[in-house]
Parts: structure tokens; sequence; C-alpha cells
């Protein structure tokens, strides 16, 4: 695709986004892998659509304002990327130019006053968690709210668990094999933080040292991906100066998060940060990669056996290349049988702040999901992601066939635990 986009002015991230666009060649692979393609059956609403409406407003001859409906719509879920026979590398391109759009974009007052709400509360536990439970007095009048926030009030669960922070460190058990540190991650804390110490004792009982880092925050994503640029990499800024560069690696649990901090170096391209965010980047990964990587010292089991449906989460199984790391890790446990999804590389249609932002392709995506899994009658979900599991469960509740929903480490935690 031949393109005059002016790359000087496009600051350091222009050569990224060129190179993208110079990638493509309109072949139409990625159009049935996209899921909002698969809803609207719009060529501007594909990956090679964007990717031409993109290089148009780049070069001038498209206005932003007429671009930006189709640009909003997409998943940011990289199904798009390996369907792509050219490897395009659809994140250098949507990123930075969400970033360069969200400065030149008029929004409405509903929208601007949503778009404060997330970013104000979601990346912040102690917020997020008094505006869930403020946002619970609104639930019985949650249909006079506009579409983005009557969806948020209804991700909401039914209550929330206990504040349990996990501790500045947690020694490894007999002989110690690595030493790491914990993304604790930012909306995980406040709706299930028993993920966080699920992975903290998988990883003590073979053998890691874990930290996790006081000065740690939000990882950036649900700002990057928003747009919101300068709040991404302000957080990013904040995690390279938190996270120690003395250990083995830095370990997240929620596949957005993962898949984000990967991306720092991009995010901060040209700055002084770059190639200490590049340093980061290398030591970051997937609990699930790392265990796999380091091997298990026991597989456990689980009583009654159970099957399990096994979601694929797009930022670990697209972003982060990861998809059968965690499956041997589940097949690995006696007694769990895996039964696979339908269409499992179709996005759940969470993707960060979709949901929200994006009510109804999201509802869509998520009842296609949600009996996808019902389909495979199994005795419960597994994935590694917060946000996959919040909409999953909201969905599959609406089918009124709701299913115990876990995260990879929750259930390798059950088969090893020493009272099982």
């Amino acid at each position: 695709m031949q393109h005059k986009i002016p790359v000087d002015t496009l600051g350091p991230q222009g050569k990224h986004m060129s190179h993208a666009v110079d990638t493509c060649v309109h072949c139409g692979f990625c159009l049935p892998a996209c899921p909002t393609y698969k809803v609207a059956q719009e060529e501007m609403d594909s990956p090679r659509g964007r990717i031409f409406l993109m290089k148009e407003v780049l070069e001038g001859s498209v206005e932003l304002e007429d671009a930006l409906p189709y640009l909003d719509r997409c998943l940011g879920c990289l199904a798009c990327e390996p369907a792509c026979p050219s490897g395009v590398p659809y994140r250098d391109l949507i990123t930075p130019f969400r970033a360069m759009a969200d400065d030149k974009r008029k929004r409405t007052v509903g929208d601007r006053l949503l778009r404060t709400m997330i970013l104000s509360t979601l990346p912040y536990p102690g917020r997020f968690r008094i505006a869930a439970r403020m946002a619970k007095l609104a639930l019985p009048f949650r249909g006079a709210f506009p579409g983005g926030m009557r969806t948020m009030l209804e991700l909401l669960p039914a209550s929330l668990p206990r504040r349990a922070p996990l501790p500045p460190r947690i020694n490894a058990e007999g002989v110690r094999r690595a030493r790491v540190a914990l993304l604790a991650g930012c909306a995980q804390q406040v709706l299930d933080p028993e993920i966080n110490w699920a992975t903290a004792r998988v990883l003590a009982r073979n053998g890691v040292e874990v930290l996790i880092p006081s000065g740690q925050g939000c990882c950036g994503s649900l700002a990057a991906h928003t747009g919101a640029g300068r709040l991404a990499r302000r957080q990013a800024e904040r995690n390279i100066e938190a996270f120690p560069g003395d250990v083995d690696a830095i370990v997240t649990n929620a596949a957005g998060c993962g898949s984000g901090m990967q991306e720092y170096a991009l995010w901060l391209a040209g700055t002084e940060q770059e190639d200490a965010a590049r340093r980061l980047s290398k030591k970051v990964c997937d609990v699930s990669v790392f265990l796999h990587e380091l091997g298990l010292r026991d597989t456990g089991a689980i009583r009654p056996p159970m099957r399990v449906a096994y979601h694929d989460a797009c930022h670990l199984a697209q972003g982060q290349s990861v998809k059968t790391e965690p499956r041997e890790l589940l097949s690995s446990i006696d007694g769990v049988e895996i039964v696979e999804i339908a269409d499992p590389d179709i996005c759940c249609g969470s993707a960060g702040t979709y949901n929200i932002e994006q009510p109804k392709i999201a509802a869509e995506l998520g009842e296609r999901k949600a009996k996808a899994i019902d389909a495979t009658g199994a005795d419960a979900l597994v994935t590694g992601n917060i946000g996959c599991m919040t909409q999953i469960a909201n969905h599959l509740a609406k089918l009124g066939h709701p299913l115990p929903i876990l995260h990879t480490v929750q259930i390798l935690d059950r088969a090893t635990a020493k009272d099982r």
C-alpha cells in the first residue's frame, strides 16, 4: 500500500505507524478473523478497512471525524495479527493513532463524562472500590442511564469481596528456584483479589520468591487503548521506576495488563525512558508462561473430576501468542478435562472498557461467547483475564446458565493446595 504519510509530523511513533500501513497488502485475510466485521459485515469495520481509513486521515484525504466511528468500534483484540500473512503489526498503528486522534476529536458531554469516570476510577483500586459501592445505590434506576453507564452498572458483581492486599514479599517454599515481581493490577484487586493470592501461592509452592513492589500502579493499558496516550505514558513510567531489574521475570496474571506492558517501548518511543521500557518489557510474561517454562513441582489433582472450557483471552492468545501453555498446565492436573469452545479466537466483547463504550456490539459478542460456552456442557470456565471473566459471567447469567468462572492459577492453586 503506497502512501504519502508525513512521517516526520507524527513524532517518534510515526515510523511504526508508517511501517504498519506499508506492510498491509489489502489481501482481506483479516476480515473473517475480525469480530466487528462478523457483526457489521462492513468493509470499514474490518482491520483492512481501518488501516485504509487511518492512512487516508494521516495523508489528509479523509476527515478524522468521518473515520472515528469505524475506528472507535475496533476492539483492539488483535485477532487480525495472527490471521495476516504479511505480518501487519496492527497494534503499532491503532494505539498511537488513537492517542493522536484523542487530542483532535470532538466528544459529547456524555462521552467526556463517561470517559472521565472510567479513567479516574478503574485504574485506582481505592477509588474503584468506593465508586462501585456508590454505584450499587443507582442499580434500581439503571434503566434511566444511557447505554455505557447502564452497562457499567450491570457489570458490577452483587457484592465485592473484602480487601485482601498482598504483602511486599512472599518467600519461596523449599529451595528457591526463581525470584519474580508481580503486577498486582487495578480492577482485579477489587473484583477478585483471590486471583493474586492464588498466583502468589502457586509460585511460592514452586520455589519462587514473589515481590510485590509498593510503588507500582496501573499498567496503562486502559488509557493507551482508549487514546489517553499521555496518561498511559505516565503510568508506564511509574512502573518502570517501581519494578526492580534484578528479578527473573515480571509476572502478570491479567492478559490485557501483560500485553500492555510489553508495548511500553512503543508508548515511550523517542523518550528518555524508551530503553528502560524495552528492558522491562522483555521481562514481562504471563504467569502461565512462567510456570510452564519453570516446570511444576506438583501438578496436583482435582476431586471430583471436572470438565473445564478454556477461553482464550484476546490479549493472551493474540497479544502475547500464549495458547498452549495454559492448556498444558491445566491438562497436567489429574481430574481436569479441557473442552474447547467454538470460534475460540472471537473476542467476548470485554476488551478493556469496550463493553462500556460500545455496549451494543459488546453485548452481541458477549451473548455469542456465552452461548458457545454453554454448548460445551462444561462444569466451569477457565480463562486468564479479569475483564473476560466479568463479561462472560454477566452474559451467562443473562442466559440463565451461570457457571463457576476461574482463573488458570485458581485451578492450579486448588489442585496443589496442601489440604486438598
